[in-house]
């Protein structure tokens, strides 16, 4: 299956400042996404940015990068002015993969991408949850995913609520229980990925904070693709940036 990865990175973070440009193994950490994601088979990998800095990085070691407006409200809106700008069909299947995960997966960045098929235009991936700490943790987004393998939501609250278990005890999983993580990797059709952005935000999306709410509240699909294991973390505090770069060296 052919599809292109587009990698959104802004040069403004909260909490790291300058992450794209981050060392890591004498390259910049939007260098080691782009690699990563250039495994996967796309057909191509390009980033796409705001900032002269992070151009210059990528070009200093040929990664294919576009130059964005700087008032884009998401990632997801940065990439759909750049895809506007390849001469995709409108069948045509983008990835976006997050600038901050140096050590994402490029088989899950395959298998997303192939759950676009007709009547599809998204597609995220989520795994199993194995811990009680987790399934409690607003910071961890769970999905419930119905018989068809698509979502039927998203949520910082414990879903799916097994009343019997969580009535006997909250400190273990039930045995028979199953909840998934979703992982923040999204696949789109060309044509859905330029309707995403004219989309008016929803009152759940508000309520949660989660973007990917917006979708289904329009009433379009999102296939989800299940992976048995967890993917490795990316990178959001300087004690994430040390972690990581134990994986890397000159």
């Amino acid at each position: 299956m052919s599809f292109t990865v587009i990698i959104p990175a802004r040069l403004a973070s909260t909490r790291l400042p300058n992450k794209p440009l981050a060392d890591l193994g004498g390259k910049p950490m939007i260098v080691r996404v782009a690699e990563r994601a250039a495994l996967s088979g796309a057909a191509q990998v390009i980033v796409a940015t705001d900032h002269a800095d992070i151009m210059v990085a990528c070009k200093k070691f040929g990664i294919a990068v576009h130059l964005t407006r700087s008032d884009h409200p998401s990632g997801t809106d940065r990439i759909a002015e750049v895809a506007a700008t390849l001469g995709l069909a409108a069948n045509a299947v983008v990835v976006n993969v997050q600038g901050d995960e140096p050590l994402i997966d490029p088989d899950l960045i395959a298998a997303t991408a192939a759950q676009i098929i007709e009547g599809v235009p998204m597609a995220t991936a989520a795994h199993p949850i194995d811990s009680i700490a987790d399934v409690f943790n607003p910071n961890v987004v769970k999905v419930v995913v119905g018989k068809s393998g698509r979502a039927l939501y998203f949520s910082r609250a414990s879903i799916p609520w097994h009343r019997d278990g969580f009535t006997l005890s909250r400190e273990v999983l039930p045995a028979d229980y199953g909840p998934l993580r979703h992982i923040g990797l999204y696949a789109y059709s060309y044509d859905f990925l330029q309707i995403y952005p004219t989309l008016a935000v929803s009152p759940l999306e508000q309520i949660e904070a989660l973007e990917q709410l917006r979708v289904l509240w329009h009433g379009y699909p999102i296939a989800v693709h299940i992976t048995h294991s967890a993917p490795a973390a990316g990178v959001d505090t300087p004690e994430d940036l040390e972690r990581v770069r134990q994986f890397f060296t000159v």
